[in-house]
């Protein structure tokens, strides 16, 4: 199936498997390009055998690869490559996720498909990129996060180092390899020339590290881990509440002085040690201390409708099924369906990116069987 959007005529073999180069690939589905996923015949994608499972399908295979096309190829054998190449006579795109070197010994490196077909654009998803003295080792997940700093900054303050419950190593590496084929896709249209996209994500974690890096280098001070708080705006984080935690994000002086208002505590704004956000955020533990003290008399549902009344940021601290039961979450069309009887109940993730010249199907198609 191909929705409709501003990728529609765009046709992408896939070769990836697993989450980072699926992920990059479902993007680009989702915005209307075809996908034709290459997989081994017999086995197939890793993730297939990755439960949990409804109807003996993978969930987790179902939520990266519905809507896309898939054909079994035995890439070890002549004939498996003439067929890809038969595959990539019509295609825009390849995108896999290799180990650097793999695709050089099936004899279908960049360069050798660059001779073959000068207008595909090559797009390759690695643990860390094709040059450098780390680039042929194997990398999942987990080794981006670690090797990347952002585990070293995750977690409670004095804890143990944290993985980010989601796997922002692939993922971060499948949106920015989404981002590098679009904007080949845009430059092959003005110049006419097909360009090879190198993704790493090793790469990708330290991108994401922002204000870590500029706290480095300006202070010499190494960041550590410190919980659900921001290191230079306070208060901004989650605060205990008589039953639970409410987040509270007072960015600049007037929402600090707003907020104490509202908690029926206009001093606090007034105390020396939090007359600005530098005094704030230096005498971080003293004001949440105080806080605490008054959000601790009541639920966190009280002091969430006293804040969003008088327009303050907030939140609540939502689980999964609270986040797919969302209002806001509904109506933006992020939960949608798949167009697949096997898989009925199950819902996925919906196309964050909202267009005003193409539609934002309810639904997305079905998910390919191993053929």
């Amino acid at each position: 199936m191909t929705t409709a959007g501003p990728l529609a005529g765009v046709r992408v073999v896939d070769l990836t498997r697993v989450l980072a180069g699926p992920y990059c690939t479902m993007v680009l589905s989702d915005l209307g390009a075809e996908v034709i996923k290459v997989e081994r015949p017999d086995v197939g994608d890793d993730a297939r055998h990755i439960g949990p499972f409804m109807n003996g399908i993978s969930a987790y295979f179902a939520s990266l690869n519905r809507g896309k096309a898939s054909v079994t190829i035995d890439l070890s054998t002549v004939a498996g490559c003439d067929e890809l190449h038969g595959l990539l006579d019509d295609a825009d795109v390849i995108v896999e996720n290799y180990r650097p070197g793999t695709m050089e010994k099936l004899g279908l490196g960049w360069e050798t498909l660059h001779d073959r077909h000068p207008g595909l654009i090559y797009a390759a998803i690695s643990g860390f990129g094709h040059t450098g003295p780390f680039s042929t080792r194997p990398a999942y997940d987990m080794i981006a996060q670690a090797m990347g700093g952002v585990m070293s900054i995750t977690g409670p303050d004095g804890g143990a180092p944290t993985r980010v419950g989601s796997s922002i190593g692939d993922i971060t590496a499948g949106l920015f390899c989404a981002i590098g084929v679009t904007s080949a896709l845009y430059d092959r249209a003005l110049t006419g020339e097909a360009t090879k996209i190198d993704v790493s994500m090793l790469d990708s974690q330290v991108a994401l590290l922002e204000n870590a890096i500029a706290r480095y280098q300006a202070s010499g001070t190494v960041p550590g881990p410190i919980g659900s708080r921001h290191p230079s705006i306070t208060p901004f984080g989650a605060f205990e509440a008589a039953d639970g935690h409410v987040v509270l994000a007072a960015g600049n002086d007037a929402l600090f002085a707003k907020l104490c208002h509202v908690l029926g505590e206009p001093g606090l704004a007034e105390d020396p040690r939090f007359g600005s956000n530098a005094d704030r955020t230096t005498n971080e533990a003293g004001l949440r201390g105080e806080l605490e003290r008054i959000l601790g008399h009541h639920p966190v549902s009280h002091w969430l409708e006293l804040l969003e009344a008088r327009d303050l940021p907030c939140a609540p601290i939502n689980d999964v099924a609270q986040v797919l039961a969302h209002p806001q979450v509904v109506a933006r069309n992020m939960v949608v369906s798949l167009d697949d009887d096997r898989l009925d109940g199950l819902s996925v993730a919906g196309n964050p990116i909202k267009s005003s010249r193409h539609p934002d199907p309810t639904s997305r198609g079905a998910v390919p069987d191993l053929q």
